[in-house]
């Protein structure tokens, strides 16, 4: 038993190489860049973006209180039950929701501005992110605008009726408009826009679209167009992973903030924490920053909301549950 185990460990460590060598090669000979320089797929789709579709565009890098500001408005997918059961229900998904808004909107880009006050009184086309005070219509079956709450044993992202205060993305609040919702805009950041991820979606889709699902090249493809948004939207402050001694525990919970801690063998631990008095918490790989660019990350899923909200409230059917990109309805 032990010789055929080291025989399959033997085995599977060959073919594992083979496959990262394979797909380095590929990607090499495709977009020349490598994929040694990038420890997850999120990254390898950036470093894929930046190499060969960024030409020109001014992208901002967002730190500090705009990213604190901004963080707000990124809420994610809607996820919501409203009928638990019933018969005969039909679900309809959207066809790659996020890749369709990438190539079709525009992105929060260039000049940031702050302001005070209702920036649409001055220009009611701004372009950005606005908190506002939000009151909803008092007859609202389904509400269409989420916001994240704490609730005193975690943060939980709510979808309410009545008032409060919230960031949100400007064409959130446009859209919201039309169901009735009521904005009083009290401040914010207003961005140039661009459509900049055309190329690189379409590129992209038309390798999935000619490949088969058997196809390395479509699982490939697919996890590129999807992977590339979430990069924009990550956390600034990055966690840092140590193994220490048992006895240094009580030092690092003074000095950190703990996430998490594993006890290990040999009186040692694995812990999980990060400093925000350093910059190193933010340096990925060989970057000396994060190159995080929250406003797109929140614009794209924003937008997908938006394209959601027309399966919301519709009289023609009963809307049982609905998420990110799909719906639950008992209409053919």
């Amino acid at each position: 038993m032990k010789n055929e185990t080291i025989k399959y460990c033997n085995q599977d460590c060959i073919s594992l190489y083979q496959v990262i060598y394979n797909f380095n090669n590929l990607i090499f000979d495709k977009y020349s860049i490598n994929i040694r320089n990038y420890p997850t797929l999120p990254s390898l789709a950036f470093g894929l973006y930046r190499c060969n579709y960024l030409k020109d565009y001014p992208i901002p890098l967002l730190s500090g209180k705009i990213f604190n500001d901004i963080s707000k408005s990124f809420t994610g997918g809607f996820t919501d039950m409203y009928i638990p059961f019933g018969e005969n229900i039909r679900c309809y998904d959207v066809n790659s929701l996020y890749p369709y808004v990438m190539n079709n909107m525009n992105m929060p880009v260039g000049n940031i501005t702050l302001f005070e006050g209702n920036i649409l009184k001055i220009n009611p086309k701004a372009f950005g992110f606005f908190e506002c005070i939000i009151s909803t219509p008092k007859n609202l079956k389904h509400p269409i605008l989420q916001t994240k709450f704490d609730t005193g044993q975690g943060i939980r992202t709510l979808s309410p009726l009545g008032t409060w205060t919230a960031m949100i993305f400007s064409e959130e609040i446009f859209n919201a408009k039309k169901y009735g919702y009521k904005f009083e805009i009290l401040r914010g950041y207003t961005f140039d826009k661009a459509n900049i991820f055309n190329e690189y979606i379409s590129d992209l889709y038309e390798i999935k679209k000619a490949s088969n699902k058997e196809d390395p090249m479509y699982l490939i493809s697919k996890l590129f167009i999807n992977s590339l948004y979430g990069r924009f939207g990550m956390n600034e402050i990055l966690n840092i992973n140590n193994i220490i001694n048992d006895e240094e525990l009580y030092n690092y919970i003074d000095k950190y903030t703990i996430n998490n801690i594993i006890s290990l063998d040999n009186n040692k631990s694995l812990i999980s924490y990060f400093d925000n008095n350093i910059k190193s918490n933010i340096m990925l790989s060989n970057e000396t920053h994060s190159n995080i660019s929250i406003g797109i990350a929140s614009a794209i899923t924003a937008y997908s909301r938006i394209h959601m909200t027309q399966f919301k409230n519709n009289s023609d059917y009963n809307l049982y549950y609905s998420d990110t990109d799909s719906i639950y309805i008992d209409k053919s």
